[in-house]
């Protein structure tokens, strides 16, 4: 019993380590043996997250659906309805997390949280990029900027409602940053589309 608890104890704090929140595969790396690990989620004292991610009990995260994806997918970009989201420049609230991955990657199977994935080309997915930590996790974004571009590039897909709307709270809410929403529009190649909208603005 004691040695179960001694084993506990050294496994919470490589979680605790790691921001609370461990891939099984990390997990074992970092020295937590399988059995501790299923015997922890048993008693309670780890959380399943999603299959092969767990959490400490009572660990509060900021955005755990992000933090997942961000786990589980490398290579995802939060993007579109997710990345306006959370810049806070939309009225919408996604009942999916949008992610962008490079075209020539399959696409990724996930059975939590639900997710909608768009195929970039290599330009388009590389630009824009920002990475946010949260709770301990680094977590690919989208600029504002970038996000806006990416919206009317998207606009058959996500509704040019959404587009138009983002691009005007941008403007309300945001240091409107014209060079960097132009040079992003010609990236996604919208930039015909985009600049009577942004010319009405200013």
């Amino acid at each position: 019993m004691a040695e179960k608890s001694s084993q506990f104890e050294k496994s919470k704090k490589i979680f605790k380590n790691n921001g609370g929140v461990l891939r099984t595969s990390d997990a074992i790396k970092a020295g937590i043996h399988p059995r501790t690990l299923y015997a922890m989620l048993n008693s309670g004292v780890i959380e399943k997250l999603s299959r092969g991610l767990y959490c400490l009990a009572g660990t509060k995260i900021g955005n755990p659906d992000f933090i997942v994806v961000s786990r589980r997918v490398p290579d995802a970009v939060i993007c579109l309805i997710s990345a306006i989201s959370f810049h806070d420049i939309t009225t919408q609230i996604p009942h999916k997390v949008y992610i962008a991955v490079p075209r020539e990657k399959w696409s990724p199977d996930i059975d939590y949280p639900p997710i909608r994935t768009f195929k970039y080309s290599r330009a388009v997915y590389r630009a824009g990029i920002e990475e946010h930590i949260i709770d301990g996790t680094p977590v690919k974004i989208y600029s504002p900027e970038k996000s806006l571009a990416d919206c009317f590039k998207y606009r058959n897909r996500i509704g040019q409602d959404i587009a138009i709307e983002s691009l005007k709270l941008y403007r309300e809410r945001k240091k409107l940053k014209v060079d960097d929403i132009m040079k992003y529009a010609r990236v996604c190649r919208v930039e015909k589309i985009m600049r009577p909208y942004l010319e009405a603005l200013l």
